[in-house]
């Protein structure tokens, strides 16, 4: 049975890993679509739902360098179930949360729990793998992360509105039995260079410094001052700035500088940081255009990107197999390609279209789009850091979170500062709005900022009037986000073509 098994699915190991970061990569998308849902069932602003969101990613992000030095240092086996049962633990505490502050500091949890887990997945690929059965391990990886990230919005769309928002984390309690189990089956591995001394100070800095940015990127509010966000970001990016020169000085860094000397490595982080900060900067706002805007219910909305999620699993082994004949570059160029003509899809999809006229190309042109970079993207990651492979594969998850951390709340602004803008234009004095109801949609501000109007804070004649106005005007602060996804995505793929060798990850004669 175990020869069956490992011809077929590539062993205990693989399982293991795909099934751990599937629960991770669940969360870190599912849950975008029930927002709208929490929204309502909390009365919560728009500010505590990007905290929902940014908890857990902020934690996630700023620890996953630890946890992949801890998990080199420790074994990575160990450090993998430790953070499967931290972030089950966790997955339970916010099923079970009452209010939102307090579901809030339960997705923190599941962050630090996920930053433990993470790094280990690859790493225990890359550990049992080698050559091009590690290329296909880490193809069917990557295709598995990418369609449970991909189909989190899916489920947690269904399950928001078939059962309850609470059950997007009960269900991580079956996957999370699984790892454990699979996981007596797999090999202890460690790096032996790992040196004894652990950066808990690096990691302390870039965990306040990070939190520190996104506090007062979130506390921006467009047209109002706000010093002490000002103060938040300036003071995070001295952190952050601590954190480099730890780094630099440290005789046992979290981020071997040795890394950042491959232009392969380095290229292909800064590639991370766009791409993904364009896919999860602009996708955290997808749902709350389907629903509040569009009018689709939870279950649409996450049945939305469902043509993404085919074409990413379908797609991403094949060029995890293709990269050592064609190279890194033109898979990633198209990559980026295809990812800039979706973003800019969504831009033309209009109010009220159907589904098939408006939201299918853009999900198309992004499944595309990463079915060519995820499964490249990782292998050049891991193979020049394969002395490393815990930190290696902890700087790629972590630049891909921070990307997302920081772009959510940047977008955040220019989605804000658009809305603005329209809002105030659409309830001008002679369109039949009051200056009473004008005056609420000020003090409400951040409650109606993510696009719903609440039936009980404006007059019942007065409501279908701002409602429209609501409508309109999150609808064009979308747009500018998806501007801003597509701008980001061109970047990254004028990146690679003028940065990365042509012949990276190509064997070929």
């Amino acid at each position: 049975m175990s020869r069956a098994f490992t011809a077929k699915w590539g062993g205990w190991t693989l399982l293991a890993s795909v099934a751990g970061s599937s629960m991770i990569f669940i969360d870190g998308t599912a849950v975008n679509v029930a927002l709208p849902v929490l929204q309502r069932d909390f009365s919560a602003g728009a500010d505590a739902l990007q905290w929902v969101i940014e908890g857990y990613a902020l934690f996630l992000a700023a620890l996953l360098l630890l946890g992949g030095a801890l998990g080199d240092r420790f074994g990575r086996r160990l450090l993998f179930a430790v953070g499967i049962v931290v972030f089950a633990v966790s997955s339970i505490a916010c099923g079970l949360s009452s209010n939102i502050a307090m579901l809030i500091v339960a997705r923190c949890a599941q962050g630090i729990g996920g930053a433990l887990a993470t790094p280990g997945s690859l790493a225990l690929i890359t550990a049992a793998y080698s050559g091009a059965e590690r290329g296909r391990a880490i193809g069917t990886w990557s295709a598995a992360s990418a369609m449970t990230a991909a189909a989190g919005p899916l489920l947690g769309g269904w399950l928001a509105q078939a059962a309850s928002w609470r059950w997007v984390f009960f269900i991580n309690i079956p996957l999370a039995v699984l790892v454990l189990v699979a996981l007596r089956f797999v090999t202890e591995s460690r790096d032996r260079s790992a040196p004894a001394e652990i950066d808990f100070a690096g990691a302390l800095f870039a965990t306040a410094g990070l939190g520190a940015v996104v506090y007062g990127l979130i506390g921006v509010q467009p047209g109002t001052p706000a010093p002490f966000a000002v103060w938040a970001i300036l003071v995070g990016l001295v952190l952050l700035g601590m954190f480099v020169m730890r780094e630099r000085q440290s005789a046992a860094p979290m981020v071997p500088p040795a890394l950042f000397r491959s232009r392969a490595f380095t290229v292909a982080n800064l590639y991370t940081f766009l791409l993904y900060g364009a896919l999860g900067g602009s996708l955290y706002f997808l749902p709350f255009e389907l629903i509040n805007v569009q009018g689709y219910s939870p279950a649409a909305a996450g049945a939305a990107m469902l043509p993404f999620v085919l074409i990413v699993a379908l797609f991403s082994r094949r060029a995890g197999g293709s990269l050592a004949h064609l190279g890194a570059r033109p898979l990633l160029s198209i990559g980026a390609a295809f990812a800039t003509g979706g973003f800019g899809m969504f831009v033309a999809a209009g109010i009220g279209r159907p589904y098939w006229t408006s939201f299918l190309l853009p999900s198309i042109a992004l499944g595309v789009g990463f079915a060519y970079l995820v499964a490249p993207l990782t292998t050049m990651v891991m193979d020049a850091g394969e002395a490393h492979g815990g930190i290696a594969s902890g700087v790629n998850n972590a630049v891909s979170r921070v990307a997302s951390l920081i772009a959510v709340a940047a977008l955040g602004i220019v989605l804000g500062a658009e809305f603005d803008r329209n809002l105030s234009r659409y309830l001008g004095p002679g369109l039949g709005v009051t200056s009473a109801t004008r005056g609420i949609v000020e003090r409400e501000r951040a409650q109606i900022g993510a696009g719903h109007v609440p039936a009980d804070i404006v007059d019942p004649k007065q409501h279908a009037l701002v409602s429209e106005a609501v409508r309109h005007s999150y609808h064009l602060g979308f747009e500018m986000v998806m501007l801003a996804g597509a701008g980001l995505s061109l970047a990254g793929g004028i990146l690679v073509v003028v940065f990365l060798p042509a012949n990276v990850e190509r064997t070929d004669p």
